[in-house]
């Protein structure tokens, strides 16, 4: 496995890769390495000849209030990981090499950033999609592997790589869960332990929502409304969105008529957490 922080010298290895004719997975990531991420690593593996992954933490989609400077950082333990999962190349690049003095160029998320975690992270998703941009002006994958968990993220990026002509295949992994059914987070280390067990709600509360589906209920007022209560019985719980929307627009449904998204955001202290569930429409 080779590490590299220059972008040029990436670009070298991956030419390498594509003179051999090597199919190519890539898996971004901003370390702190989960088994959510080791399952992304671990597909991209039996599915290509070769397996790059990036592990940098975004300055761009950080807002100014936001977790930049405590964000988890593990390099050592995730190199070892990634040598275990038998990566091939890691990208560990510093800021200033991928957004140069005088840079100024970024994509915009449209309609789509603006929803959901957008409404309380306005330029979050203009930071992720200029990124992940780069990333892919750099690996040139043939395959792009991106978390379920991350679905506003997974939706945004797979519209971006259509609009821009990316010749990437973007591949959805389903989320990784611990036991008890909270979705696995870098930020789960910042819960302390009354947090930690209050945040098993988020789960419960999807599969909540999926019962009352199953049962009949198409209202999603009434779906969100239940949800809602569910959530604040929580002491360490406060909710930023809890909403269904259609999974093109991520536009709000008054009515489940077609697969749709459930997606949530609460707060326990000061540790923001997401999750979601995909609803196919019978």
């Amino acid at each position: 496995m080779k590490v590299v922080v220059d972008p040029q010298k990436l670009s070298n290895e991956v030419k390498k890769f594509k003179g051999r004719k090597k199919t190519i997975g890539f898996v971004p990531t901003m370390g702190a390495l989960h088994h959510g991420h080791l399952s992304l690593i671990k597909q991209a593996v039996r599915d290509n000849q070769k397996v790059v992954v990036s592990i940098f933490v975004n300055p761009a989609q950080f807002g100014p209030q936001e977790d930049l400077k405590k964000y988890p950082r593990s390099l050592k333990k995730d190199l070892k990981q990634c040598l275990k999962a038998k990566v091939d190349l890691v990208f560990v690049p510093d800021a200033k090499d991928m957004y140069p003095q005088g840079h100024i160029t970024f994509i915009e998320a449209g309609k789509l950033g603006q929803q959901l975690c957008g409404i309380s992270r306005p330029g979050h998703f203009r930071g992720v999609v200029t990124i992940v941009a780069k990333l892919l002006n750099l690996v040139d994958p043939d395959v792009l592997y991106l978390g379920q968990k991350d679905a506003q993220q997974a939706i945004i990026i797979k519209k971006m790589v259509n609009d821009l002509n990316f010749p990437v295949k973007v591949k959805i992994m389903p989320t990784v869960r611990e036991k008890d059914g909270l979705a696995l987070s870098s930020r789960n280390v910042y819960l302390n332990q009354e947090q930690r067990k209050d945040a098993r709600v988020l789960s419960e509360a999807l599969s909540f929502a999926k019962l009352l589906i199953a049962n009949g209920q198409r209202n999603t007022a009434r779906i969100i409304e239940k949800m809602k209560q569910l959530i604040n019985r929580k002491k360490h719980a406060k909710i930023n969105y809890v909403a269904v929307v259609d999974l093109e627009e991520l536009q709000n449904l008054k009515k489940i008529n077609k697969n749709c998204l459930i997606a949530l955001s609460v707060r326990f202290g000061k540790t923001r957490l997401i999750d979601n569930e995909i609803i196919s429409y019978v």
